[in-house]
């Protein structure tokens, strides 16, 4: 891939760095979450731009995509851009350097919004290892979630989801500005505070909390996240009986968040966070990774909190003597206590590399993604720092989510084996546009949209006509299926037929339509065709009920202009459509669009009209051709989230 290209066109926070950490190149986006000009990044090792309590994070990250050439995932906060920190999954390859050659390590900021709990878990681990609670308040919402941490502390709350009303309810009334300026906190954090509060068991407790803002996720919502230390003294029996059953409460809660993120995943990669983000925190394990089969050997990515590298696992053979490949081979668990066991049960094969070698115990649970006799997928691995003997509670229920894994990468894999079937064939109906139209520069691009079967019914065409005019059409037919696809291909390959005897695109719509309706055409469809001049750059042009025209100038201007026709065809008999002619300047572009290039979630049509004009414009004025204008529009499109399918079709002239 070229990386350089990569980063400086996500949105998302993005960066090139050196082997040893040192910033390279960085997009925009990153410049911001780190809080400082992009100038001022550069050079800079990675590590030093973020807290100083993530720097062994980020080391291990770094190092892991460097030296073991896998994928590796953390979550990281960054100093963010005001008072509010950010905090992102970020993941780790290594790539070549497009410019210098060599390795770089890519880290770029992963699309967390599906699965936000899984950026918490840091959090919740270090406010659990500090014996603190850990909360998190939402001013939109005006409600207090518990997030987990000390079980002690969470039994102090009824639930886990509490109104602000009753927390203020239950706070003495001596103590409720402090309870104000926690959660209406406008620095960075507040100092520890401490304040009364009235449990529904035994009494009030002292309670001594601290809050921070933290915005989760690159353009994410911001919270206010607190943690609270119990400063009150209390029977050692009552407190065994609470801290049980509030540990029951907090692995329940962090398996039903495990089954559902997985289950909700639409992609491979998305599976693959919540495996890396997840599954250690819920078995109380130190690290994870995740093994997927490609082409008969390991796909391995980590957590970065596997204590031992992965580079020897990576690329292996399913044959190979080792517990991994053994694991997906048979659909056996394999479930190893300490270094002994594995040595014992593993004497001649190709061993966890230096796994017997570590100063202190280590443990491994691996699990396969498949039952025993189904075509093998993969498995994971979960890590402990100590001795760890897994219960039969313990491995019936990693077997159970790992089968819910299994079953939700199938799933993925199907759906994505049909997408690939269903662009191929919607690539195959599109035809090539001409190559040499003297005195023009043509150029089309079209992506199927993420939704059903992807068969969608968007469409172009250009071509030469008779009379050595060149014809331009864009169009979408209603529906995303086969039956969009076939009446796609009906209504292109109808108007290419009649274009060949009637050469005003008015006339070309109406015998459209007029045949459509007589066929009782059960899809309708919208459609703007123009036909254009090479010589003079005469443009006459006509739609029937599609988005607008957009018209680039080089100067870095845009207009948008409603072309005169009438409604979509196939549905009224007997309609005249209307036209227009224009003169297209020299080194302008007309840029013909589907609507789901400038209308999608959040996004109206004039707005999204206007901001691919500006797009267009800019690209024109900085001298990008047509194919990389168009390139352009559809990589906006897609940044936003459209669901719809997208083309675009772009003629300039020269």
């Amino acid at each position: 891939m070229d990386a350089s290209d990569e980063i400086l066109q996500m949105a998302t926070p993005s960066a090139l760095l050196a082997l040893d950490g040192a910033m390279r190149r960085l997009n925009v986006p990153m410049a911001r979450v780190l809080g400082r000009p992009v100038e001022q990044c550069v050079g800079h090792r990675f590590g030093d731009l973020l807290p100083a309590s993530q720097l062994t994070a980020v080391e291990s990250l770094v190092s892991h995509a460097a030296t073991t050439n896998t994928v590796a995932m953390r979550v990281l906060e960054f100093p963010g851009p005001a008072s509010a920190s950010v905090v992102c999954l970020v993941e780790a390859r290594r790539v070549n350097d497009p410019v210098g050659g060599g390795a770089l390590v890519w880290v770029h900021s992963l699309n967390a919004s599906n699965d936000r709990g899984g950026l918490l878990i840091p959090f919740r681990l270090a406010a659990k290892a500090a014996n603190l609670g850990l909360c998190m308040y939402s001013s939109q919402e005006r409600t207090l979630e518990w997030l987990g941490g000390a079980p002690a502390l969470a039994a102090l709350f009824p639930k886990a989801s509490i109104p602000l009303s009753e927390v203020v309810r239950r706070v003495h009334p001596d103590d409720r500005s402090v309870l104000r300026r926690l959660v209406h906190l406008t620095a960075a954090r507040s100092p520890w505070l401490g304040l009364r509060f009235l449990t529904d068991g035994d009494g009030w407790h002292f309670l001594v909390c601290r809050a921070r803002r933290i915005i989760l996720g690159s353009g994410g919502p911001e919270r206010v996240f607190g943690v609270i230390r119990d400063d009150t003294t209390r029977q050692a029996r009552r407190r065994r009986a609470l801290v049980a059953l509030t540990a029951e409460r907090q692995r329940a809660d962090e398996i039903a968040a495990f089954s559902s993120a997985v289950m909700t995943a639409v992609t491979e990669q998305e599976i693959q966070q919540v495996v890396l983000t997840r599954l250690a925190a819920t078995f109380g394990g130190t690290g994870a990774a995740l093994a997927l089969i490609s082409n008969g050997r390991l796909r391995v990515s980590s957590d970065a909190g596997i204590p031992i590298p992965l580079a020897a696992l990576h690329g292996l053979p399913l044959d190979a003597p080792s517990a991994l490949p053994h694991v997906i081979r048979t659909g056996e668990p394999q479930f190893i206590p300490n270094q002994e066991d594995y040595i014992r049960r593993w004497p001649h094969g190709a061993m966890v590399p230096y796994f017997d070698q570590l100063v202190t115990g280590y443990a491994i649970s691996i699990n396969p993604l498949s039952p025993s006799g189904d075509q093998p997928l993969g498995a994971w691995l979960v890590t402990y720092d100590s001795e760890h003997h897994s219960s039969p509670q313990e491995r019936a229920l990693m077997g159970t989510l790992a089968d819910l894994a299994g079953q939700a990468l199938k799933r993925v894999r199907l759906q994505e084996a049909r997408v690939e079937l269903a662009a191929a064939l919607q690539q195959a109906m599109l035809p090539t546009l001409p190559e040499h139209l003297p005195g023009l520069e043509a150029a089309a691009c079209y992506r199927p949209s993420r939704d059903g079967l992807d068969i969608g019914g968007d469409w172009y065409d250009a071509f030469v006509m008779s009379d050595g005019a060149i014809a331009l059409e864009i169009g979408d037919v209603q529906g995303h299926d086969v039956d969009a696809a076939a009446a796609m291909g009906q209504v292109r390959a109808s108007m290419r037929a009649i274009a060949a005897h009637e050469t005003d695109p008015a006339t070309v719509l109406t015998r459209t339509n007029d045949l459509l309706v007589s066929m009782g055409a059960a899809r309708f469809a919208s459609c703007t065709m123009l036909r254009i001049t090479p010589d003079n750059g005469r443009v006459t042009g006509a739609s029937a009920g599609h988005v607008p025209l957009l018209y680039a100038r080089d100067d870095g201007s845009h207009s948008i202009r409603e072309m005169p026709g009438g409604p979509v065809l196939g549905v009224l008999p007997a309609v005249d459509y209307a036209e227009e002619t224009f003169t297209l300047t020299r080194d302008a572009a007309l840029v013909m669009v589907t609507d789901g290039v400038v209308e999608g979630p959040g996004l109206t049509l004039d707005a999204g009209l206007e901001r691919a004009g500006t797009l267009a414009a800019q690209a024109i004025h900085g001298g990008l051709n047509a194919e990389e204008t168009a390139d352009r529009l559809l990589d906006a499109a897609v940044a936003v989230d459209h669901l719809d399918d997208v083309a675009v079709l772009i003629i300039r002239r020269t």
